[in-house]
């Protein structure tokens, strides 16, 4: 760095104390310090933190990382990209957004000019070095909602988003658990008070607590999850890295704890709160040890909802279906190369048709899921 020019990978939040970068972070957990910090645990990119000062005050932010060889296929734009049958940047350059979570904001203090703080942060963005000289420079967004699409496109970037995934809101109205099944289907509100009453009479005990306290556990059950699905995990790796993930977390990472009275946990739902909002996170079984009795439904949906407090559970991307079952709202995310000379300028008719048979697909694989589609969102590019 030259001098007086910010290093935004001096750390995961490009310097900032956790206080500042939380103050434009706002609500938007996977955007927090905490989670920042989180993403930077493991190997592979060089997590940073890109801000602003704004004209008249105030900041703008963008997590941000250096990509040589990134370990997580999600976040691999090159591989998604071609999949669609659609041109590239080179797999090495900038990922614009969190390398975990699978949700990435437009950061601003509150009361500054969104416009205004997207044009600044665009130009940073397109003035960041490339992770290798001889590589061309790949600035890509990823998982941004619709608002932000359409914020960093009234500023100047030409290319029409791509559809990535789905993302699965279920809104938890006053009342709680109870009212919430009230805005489902009879034949639903059946399913679930079954599910919930075979849980019940299981003898299943669930207790709560912190994730360094659970680590080992939630590592155990993890792996055996794993196992299940045909891949073979390092158990001591995993209780290597939850057991960091827990010291970094604290009190925030939340884990429910699920056993028989004098025997081992069973199953495990790690998640985060924020405010009104429990954002989920993991699952993991013993499989072997199940009764059969709705395990996976009570500790990813129906115990979390019962949470004092909580309007909303961010069930994140993949299982639509059984999260529309649920009541969840799916909302579009979407990948926007940044790069001024991006290799998809040009290309609006056939991301278009891209996006147009994503959704498509998504209505066709069953009804529930396309009535749990806001339409308005998705069709903003399609």
């Amino acid at each position: 760095m030259t001098s007086g020019q910010t290093d935004y990978f001096a750390d995961p939040l490009g310097g900032l104390p956790d206080a500042a970068w939380d103050e434009i972070a706002g609500e938007r957990f996977y955007s927090t310090a905490l989670w920042l910090r989180l993403c930077g645990l493991p190997a592979g990119s060089t997590s940073g933190g890109l801000h602003v000062e704004l004209p008249g005050g105030g900041r703008a932010a963008l997590p941000i990382a250096a990509v040589e060889r990134e370990p997580n296929p999600n976040s691999r734009w090159q591989d998604l990209l071609t999949a669609r049958g659609l041109p590239s940047p080179a797999s090495q350059g900038i990922l614009v957004g969190a390398r975990r979570g699978y949700l990435s904001h437009v950061m601003t203090t509150p009361g500054a000019d969104r416009t205004v703080a997207a044009e600044h942060l665009l130009k940073a963005v397109r003035s960041l070095p490339a992770p290798r000289a001889d590589v061309p420079p790949a600035q890509v967004a990823m998982y941004l909602t619709t608002e932000d699409v359409l914020l960093l496109r009234a500023c100047g970037v030409d290319t029409v988003p791509v559809a990535l995934n789905s993302d699965a809101w279920i809104a938890i109205p006053e009342g709680g658990r109870e009212a919430w099944l009230r805005t489902l289907s009879s034949g639903r509100r059946t399913s679930i008070r079954r599910e919930m009453r075979m849980f019940e009479e299981a003898g299943y005990q669930v207790e709560e607590m912190s994730l360094g306290d659970a680590h080992e556990h939630v590592a155990r059950l993890l792996a055996r999850t794993e196992l299940r699905y045909g891949r073979s995990p390092d158990v001591e790796a995993l209780i290597r890295s939850f057991r960091a993930q827990g010291e970094v977390a604290g009190e925030h990472g939340r884990v429910l704890l699920c056993s028989k009275e004098g025997q081992p946990p069973v199953a495990f739902c790690l998640f985060y709160r924020r405010d009104d909002t429990v954002y989920l996170r993991a699952v993991g079984f013993d499989y072997d040890r199940l009764d059969g009795a709705g395990e996976y439904f009570n500790l990813a949906y129906y115990l979390p909802s019962q949470l004092p407090g909580v309007r909303w559970l961010h069930a994140g991307i993949s299982s639509q279906e059984v999260k529309a079952a649920r009541g969840a709202v799916l909302r579009p995310l979407w990948l926007l190369d940044l790069s001024e000379r991006s290799v998809l300028t040009g290309m609006d008719e056939e991301i278009r048709a891209h996006n147009a048979g994503f959704v498509a697909k998504l209505r066709a694989s069953s009804p529930i899921i396309g009535r749990a589609l806001d339409t308005g969102l998705w069709d903003a590019f399609s």
